[in-house]
């Protein structure tokens, strides 16, 4: 699978969809924030970090891919779950890259400078996800070569 935007997305969302997605990350927020005066905020911090659309964005994703099949006059909904599947399998991939925005944060934001921080915590974060999404990638490779050479012989 290719990386790409795709903007035809955005034109396919509806008002109310908006509304969920806010919602949802409302929800993740308040419960993030009474989870940290609960228990404080090492444990908020944990929860806080749980990407708050992500069930909002997994059902819409799986919604729209299985209504463009249904259009073209197939039956989507196995297709539509791959499609959410792959979107869950990359946020998971992310989470690698919060780790490490968080570790980062967590060791020097009290002895440094705030936007050091800040900047070297984003810098490691994108460089994270993406070593995740690389080697997932290579992986992938991997293991089907290995598959074809299975059949093979």
């Amino acid at each position: 699978m290719l990386i790409h935007f795709d903007a035809s997305g955005l034109r396919q969302t509806r008002w109310y969809e908006y509304a969920v997605r806010f919602l949802f990350g409302g929800i993740v927020t308040v419960a993030a924030g009474i989870i940290a005066q609960r228990f404080g905020p090492t444990v908020g911090g944990l929860f806080l970090a749980f990407p708050a659309i992500f069930p909002a964005s997994a059902s819409l994703i799986e919604k729209h891919a299985r209504e463009k099949k249904e259009r073209a006059g197939v039956a989507g909904r196995r297709a539509a779950r791959k499609v959410a599947a792959v979107d869950a399998a990359g946020a998971a991939l992310g989470t690698f890259g919060l780790a490490g925005f968080a570790l980062i944060a967590w060791k020097y934001i009290a002895s440094s400078s705030l936007w050091l921080v800040l900047i070297a915590a984003t810098v490691v974060w994108a460089a994270t996800a993406l070593a995740a999404w690389l080697a997932r990638k290579r992986g992938v490779r991997i293991l089907r070569a290995r598959r074809s050479e299975w059949k093979r012989g």
